[in-house]
């Protein structure tokens, strides 16, 4: 029985720049050409509420900030705009909303801050509860000379708040105050990375005890149990990306953990491919399964369908997005179809 889901893509086409929809079928893994449906400037990473009535994205440029949308039809997924917010520079580059859901954090990768919103009864933007700027630089001498707050997401208690900072080579571990919506530093208030390492964005496993952290800068990936009383940190692992002959640029980019805990995936830009990796269920420990070219370049984002069953990959720069269908047992990946045309596509995030 065929089941059509909604398909939200970003898309900075210089041309109108906006928030498109395509329809997806997760029987036979057909998505239809992409609809745009509502304009907004330099969208780029961007959530759903849990329920899936709002969408949050970051307006990347400058200025910029964080704009919250209404899913006004779940069938068509027309979006209304409820409210924006400006950020201090330019604006943010993720997005997440707490597990309470009464606020939206945000980190600044220009301004190398991160921030925090309560949400209104009607789920729009309302107060600024927390603003920290971060401190320091790293080895890197054009990438790493001042702070840059990548990616910001409320752990599984929703306790801590953690960030990974490229700029600084720290994962920042915050305590996270739901009632009020306030950050303040853990101790210790960071887990320090290799130099020149660059942490991007991370991905916690289902069981809340690992997480895993891909860093752009050195293409690899960290494993590292998380101690969720503590706030701590212990790094248990570091995997490559990319494969050891490969010389040419590349960054890792997008990280993530199926649901079921079973397999990693990460982005490789410049190498453009998937890299899928087996998790021991005992150790969380990563072996590499497979990589597999992203049919297009710089695979800056993807996402899973609720299935399980099919991961989408959008290409910034080569300008589509691309349905792989994963095998249940290896996790491995095969496209699916003609990879299907948008111009510069940014976030992907299914409506469920």
């Amino acid at each position: 029985m065929a089941k059509t889901s909604l398909l939200y893509i970003a898309t900075q086409n210089p041309e109108k720049k906006g928030i498109a929809v395509a329809e997806f079928d997760s029987a036979t893994g057909a998505l239809s050409a992409p609809k745009l449906v509502i304009e907004t400037p330099d969208p780029a990473h961007f959530t759903l509420s849990a329920d899936g009535k709002r969408l949050y994205l970051c307006n990347t440029g400058t200025p910029g900030g964080v704009s919250a949308f209404e899913v006004e039809d779940s069938k068509t997924g027309a979006l209304r705009l409820m409210n924006y917010k400006e950020s201090k520079g330019r604006g943010p580059s993720y997005v997440s909303v707490d597990k309470s859901g009464h606020y939206v954090l945000d980190a600044n990768y220009g301004g190398g801050f991160v921030e925090v919103y309560s949400l209104g009864a009607d789920g729009s933007l309302d107060q600024q509860t927390a603003f920290v700027e971060h401190q320091g630089s790293s080895v890197h001498p054009q990438r790493q000379t001042k702070p840059y707050a990548h990616w910001i997401r409320t752990d599984p208690t929703n306790k801590f708040a953690l960030v990974a900072d490229l700029g600084t080579d720290h994962i920042v571990v915050y305590h996270f105050d739901d009632r009020t919506g306030k950050l303040s530093p853990n101790e210790p208030p960071f887990f320090k990375v290799i130099g020149g390492s660059g942490p991007r964005h991370m991905a916690f496993h289902p069981n809340g005890k690992w997480l895993y952290a891909s860093m752009e800068l050195s293409n690899e990936v960290l494993a590292l149990s998380w101690d969720a009383r503590k706030g701590t940190l212990n790094q248990f692992q570091a995997v490559k990306t990319l494969p050891g002959d490969f010389k040419d640029p590349s960054t890792a980019a997008e990280i993530a953990v199926r649901k079921d805990g079973k397999f990693l995936y990460v982005s490789n830009r410049g190498h453009d491919s998937i890299a899928v990796y087996a998790i021991d269920a005992k150790t969380g420990e990563l072996e590499l399964k497979q990589r597999v070219p992203s049919r297009g370049k710089v695979p800056r984002y993807f996402t899973f369908d609720a299935t399980g069953r099919w991961l989408i990959v959008s290409n910034n720069e080569g300008s589509n997005v691309v349905v792989f269908a994963v095998d249940p047992k290896s996790g491995e990946l095969t496209p699916k179809g003609e990879p299907v045309p948008i111009a510069k596509p940014m976030g992907v995030v299914f409506l469920d």
